[in-house]
């Protein structure tokens, strides 16, 4: 009896900690730029910390210059400046007709 209580107990507690697998496993896609880190330290045979710190320095530097890219490429040509801006046609009147034309 006391073996199939322990055995009860290991099957409660291996299907529990699943649970916890399972929540890993709905975490975010992937970034392009840790993608592209990952396979740049995969070449350079980079484990444990120097792994992270290469990782983070590498993701942060592209980061940085798609940021810079992309800013160059959607700024908005700057306003014209309205005071050079050539005015709109004045309106006479033919003291003939009585009507009013654009010039």
């Amino acid at each position: 009896m006391k073996s199939f209580t322990i055995m009860l107990a290991a099957i409660a507690i291996a299907a529990t900690s699943t649970g916890a697998f399972a929540a890993d496993s709905k975490t975010k896609p992937k970034t392009p730029e840790s993608i592209e880190c990952s396979k740049q330290a995969d070449a350079k045979g980079l484990h444990g910390k120097e792994r992270i710190k290469f990782r983070a320095q590498c993701k942060k530097d592209l980061k940085a210059k798609s940021a810079a890219g992309s800013s160059a490429t959607t700024t908005p040509p700057p306003a014209a400046d309205k005071s050079s801006a050539t005015p709109a046609p004045a309106k006479t009147e033919d003291s003939a007709t009585g009507t009013k034309t654009q010039n």
